[in-house]
């Protein structure tokens, strides 16, 4: 039986961080994934799920090590930022040098995140990496939590990390309870390549039925973007011929770019909002997706996760240096309190904004093109929401 301080069920991008995070701490650590990364090919286009990386998950990727390796294989800084409503006067802009700034953040695959995180902790000396691996039983003692897998390896691990997706095995065995919530809306992803460039720049667009994200790639002409519709219309536009897509891709964009001309396959599902009642329970921390998702207007789902992992390296460290249980639920509060904070923030602020900009009621779209417009002009109001955005407002004290 193989016996380890902290067990990480969930090797994606948040529970490899917190492996990260830990090496040199003196913590013994595992992994256990189901499907490792593979490696990069040669000619590979970009992938179809990217993530809006902002500074403060730079910050704990570069501390990390990963991100000359992320930045090595493919990432494309933006520097500026837009969104405004169709048929409006509202509109919002920002770009890095009125601010100080030398970017705002990058747009990355995540396959390419998951690939430098996963390399990073193959090298880390108190990390093991077991894959592929699959959890099969759970129990959790006084001391000790014991874990088998379906090949028949026992692991003990004084702590558990759940960073298991959305769909949290984990969670569901603890019995934590979830409150989730259809956002009514799919998300659709595809790579377009545009008539005119993107100038790095992130652009959003709110019309009556939905959201319409271009996000900027390293080729100035190409963009991923994120398609937020109701289900029908959402399956009725993934189904459209490419000619037919295209050109109801641009006219939804207002022809800001210019014609379109979709570059990959599309890629349809569901948007569900979920919040985990607790983020700790005894010999058990959830992380990233087991914890919370969001709607993916903001492109803050990734960032909410790296700073729960960012939260709970600290929070650990700190309690082996000063000879706590690191299990004891009652030691995991802080961690718990912190991030459940954080994260109904983030939730509550992405409900009222998608509730603000539903729908075509003239007083409301007046009210919603009102305050963008007072947003972007108003003085001290566009550096405290570029905060936000970057993640700067919710740094953890090592990584300031």
């Amino acid at each position: 039986m193989q016996s380890v301080d902290v067990a990480i069920v969930g090797g994606g991008m948040v529970g490899l961080a917190v492996a990260c995070g830990l090496q040199g701490s003196g913590l013994r650590v595992a992994v256990l994934e189901q499907t490792p990364p593979q490696p990069a090919a040669a000619d590979a286009s970009v992938g179809l799920r990217v993530s809006a990386i902002n500074a403060a998950s730079e910050k704990l990727l570069s501390h990390l090590g990963a991100w000359e390796a992320i930045i090595g294989e493919r990432a494309s800084r933006y520097h500026g930022m837009e969104v405004w409503e169709r048929d409006s006067f509202g509109r919002i802009e920002f770009d890095d040098k009125s601010f100080g700034y030398s970017h705002l953040g990058h747009i990355v695959e995540n396959d390419v995140i998951h690939r430098a995180l996963w390399a990073r902790a193959a090298q880390c000396r108190d990390v093991t990496l077991l894959a592929p691996a699959q959890i099969q039983q759970l129990a959790r003692g006084e001391n000790d939590a014991f874990l088998s897998l379906t090949d028949g390896t026992m692991l003990t691990a004084r702590l558990v990390v759940g960073a298991d997706g959305a769909n949290s095995w984990l969670r569901k065995q603890a019995d934590i309870p979830l409150t989730s919530w259809d956002y009514c809306h799919h998300a659709l992803v595809a790579t377009v390549r545009t008539e005119r460039p993107h100038d790095a720049v992130a652009r959003q667009i709110f019309h009556g039925q939905g959201v319409l994200a271009f996000l900027p790639l390293s080729d100035g002409q190409l963009s991923s973007i994120v398609w937020s519709l109701p289900p029908e219309e959402a399956q009725r536009v993934a189904q459209l011929d490419d000619a037919d897509f295209n050109r109801e891709l641009a006219v939804a964009f207002d022809m800001r770019l210019g014609m379109c001309e979709v570059q990959s396959a599309r890629l349809s599902f569901p948007l569900t909002g979920r919040y985990a009642r607790q983020f700790a329970a005894h010999r058990l921390a959830l992380v990233g997706d087991a914890a919370h998702t969001i709607h993916p207007l903001a492109g803050q789902g990734v960032n909410l996760g790296f700073m729960d992992a960012a939260t709970l390296i600290a929070e650990l460290r700190r309690l082996h240096k000063d000879g706590k249980d690191i299990g004891e639920h009652l030691y995991l509060r802080r961690y718990e309190r912190d991030r459940k904070h954080s994260a109904a923030l983030m939730l509550a602020g992405m409900q009222g904004f998608r509730e603000l900009f539903a729908g075509s009621n003239p007083a409301k779209k007046l009210l919603r093109d009102v305050g963008l417009a007072l947003a972007d002009t108003l003085p001290g109001v566009k550096p405290q929401l570029l905060r936000q955005a970057m993640g700067l407002h919710d740094l953890p004290e090592w990584l300031r």
